[in-house]
């Protein structure tokens, strides 16, 4: 397995991320084990996962992700053969949420605590905090750093703008900078990371991991009419997606399949790694049989006909992306 360089970090990480957000929701702990032991074994070494992760799901509160990674962490051996990437700064509680130094430091001995591990090699601010001034953020990720607790910091759900100067700030004061970004990228939405932060990631040479890459399933082909969403616990994520342009999305992606033997959430996972701004998709799987599908595509390469058919069928409108 290629590993491909996480921004500037240090880290190596293959070409796709395991998404944890399905652990505890739609995927129970037994099945989290079998999936993780799978991935691993395929040589694949990417998690992520958050501290909120699945606090949505009914009966949850947040961290049952976490404390179900950190319990195949210990039980496998495998915490050196993997790179954790977790977030702070979404609401756990009332009251308990953003990036002020004290909640981050907080925040990040539980998440530790949770993943039965004395280091997180990724953590990301989940969310932009623009209540808490820039200076006071990076402060508290370089104690965390010198105390050795975390080894590189990523972004995500930030602006281009309010990225951009997140990284003048590390500059200016010598505070580790963020190595990576995670964005909601895919082959439908496509606006938000095309037009400003793709500049902004390749001029300082800063990973991307893209989230919901498989648009919450939509991408897959499984979702084709309303009747189709009502059946999912993902309906709500899903729906925006059945529209004139989310169907001629799925035409490409199947006729493209199709040539190429394959299937769309292979040939989606393809596109974005054939972006060269795009380090790792972050996917998750419920079954072996979803996972290995996941893993597959990595190894599926787009022609540029391919590529075309796909990028015309998703070309977006900056006045209304989703139409």
């Amino acid at each position: 397995m290629k590993k491909r360089k996480l921004g500037n970090s240090g880290l190596e990480v293959a070409p796709l991320a395991f998404g944890g957000n399905v652990f505890g929701w739609t995927v129970d702990e037994p099945t989290a084990f079998e999936l993780l032991d799978r991935f691993v074994a395929s040589g694949f070494n990417f998690i992520d996962t958050a501290d909120v992760y699945p606090k949505w799901a009914p009966g949850n509160k947040g961290g049952e992700s976490e404390t179900i990674l950190g319990k195949w962490l210990k039980r496998s051996g495998n915490r050196k053969k993997v790179v954790i990437a977790t977030k702070v700064g979404s609401e756990m509680a009332p009251g308990s949420k953003g990036l002020s130094r004290a909640y981050i430091l907080q925040a990040a001995e539980d998440s530790l605590k949770r993943l039965q591990t004395d280091y997180i090699d990724l953590y990301q601010s989940h969310i932009d905090d623009p209540e808490t001034p820039l200076e006071e953020t990076l402060e508290a990720y370089a104690q965390l750093t010198k105390q050795g607790k975390v080894r590189a910091i990523g972004a995500s759900n930030h602006s281009a703008e309010r990225l951009a100067q997140a990284l003048e700030v590390s500059q200016q004061h010598g505070y580790p900078g963020y190595q990576s970004l995670q964005p909601e990228y895919n082959l439908y939405d496509r606006a938000g990371y095309e037009t400003k932060l793709e500049a902004v990631c390749q001029k300082r040479a800063l990973g991307v991991i893209p989230y919901f890459s498989l648009a919450s399933g939509f991408l897959t082909g499984k979702y084709r009419s309303e009747a189709d969403v009502s059946k999912s616990a993902r309906a709500k994520f899903v729906k925006k997606y059945l529209n004139d342009r989310g169907y001629r999305i799925l035409q490409a992606l199947d006729q493209v399949a199709g040539r190429l033997h394959s299937t769309p959430a292979k040939v989606s996972l393809a596109w974005l790694l054939a972006r060269p701004s795009i380090t790792a998709p972050i996917a998750s799987a419920t079954s072996l049989d979803q996972l290995r599908d996941l893993m597959e595509a990595t190894g599926l390469e787009l022609d540029r006909s391919a590529l075309e058919l796909l990028n015309q069928a998703s070309v977006y409108s900056l006045t209304k992306a989703t139409g």
